[in-house]
């Protein structure tokens, strides 16, 4: 078992998701940066799709009851046993935390989000295929608060696989991809100009602070169905990236879809975006 002695603002339990129930309207939710927790659960000996715990910018910190293979990657962040450094020149290392050790995951010195792999994973009861925290429809378990106690699986003694770690950037450039109603914008704007992303912005969607962009058509839409990377541009012309826990409708129009959603799990207020067209 694991206790949780300090939550942080928002710390979720995360596996790669629940893609697929789209059309019952849940939204497929897991970890923001799938390559960070991909990247831990090989450290561990776990399939990728264990479940670990993710953390935002403050971190987090955990009493476990038996001696525990961890691994933590993601953000930047200090991260000390029972009180002691944990060497990670790499950003990312495979450690041991005792029978009655306290991990302490730091404040996120670069990035947003660490992602913490235990051997075994967090076996909390599944829904729908997947134990990832959905902060938009409240499915799978709930957020993290003191006093929260997890379990542990059974480890399965695979060999600890290596990877690359996550990319943290100070200036994002993200592909995306036209329509399905670009035509109601002037879209030059959205390439000429760089947005900042908000403090406002969560699981839910990265929201974006910059220039607004122009209407071509004043009407209005029935919901529609979004996915993953949508562009959804609201009536303050402000364009909101959705993210892992987004909404499966909206009635604002969508620009467009960005491919790769993944470097904006690590993208504190303020990073600058900029967006290239794919074809």
């Amino acid at each position: 078992m694991i206790t949780v002695l300090r939550a942080g603002p928002l710390t979720t339990v995360q596996d790669l998701g629940r893609p697929g129930w789209a059309h019952l309207g849940v939204p497929r939710s897991g970890a923001l940066d799938e390559q960070a927790l991909r990247l831990a659960n090989r450290f561990v000996g776990n399939p990728d799709d264990t479940a670990g715990l993710e953390t935002t910018l403050l971190g987090c910190t955990l009493r476990f009851a038996e001696a525990t293979v961890v691994a933590v990657t993601g953000a930047v962040a200090r991260v000390d046993v029972d009180g002691r450094p944990v060497e990670r020149p790499h950003g990312h290392q495979l450690f041991e935390v005792p029978a009655g050790g306290v991990l302490d995951v730091g404040q996120a010195a670069r990035g947003v989000r660490s992602y913490i792999a235990v051997a075994g994973g967090i076996a909390v009861e599944p829904v729908l295929g997947s134990r990832s925290t959905d902060t938009l429809s409240g499915l799978g378990p709930e957020r993290l608060t003191d006093g929260t106690v997890l379990p542990i699986g059974v480890p399965g003694g695979a060999p600890p696989l290596v990877g690359e770690p996550s990319r943290i950037a100070g200036e994002l450039v993200l592909g995306i991809r036209l329509g399905p109603r670009d035509d109601w914008f002037d879209t030059s704007g959205l390439f000429a100009s760089s947005y900042d992303i908000s403090p406002l912005s969560n699981r839910i969607g990265a929201r974006l602070a910059g220039p607004a962009l122009t209407r071509a058509h004043a009407g209005e839409l029935p919901s529609e169905g979004v996915v993953l990377g949508s562009v959804q541009v609201p009536a303050d012309g402000q364009p909101i990236i959705f993210l892992a826990d987004h909404p499966t409708t909206g009635g604002y129009p969508v620009v467009g879809v960005v491919g790769n959603v993944t470097p904006l799990a690590q993208a504190r207020p303020g990073t600058t975006v900029r967006f290239r067209e794919l074809d």
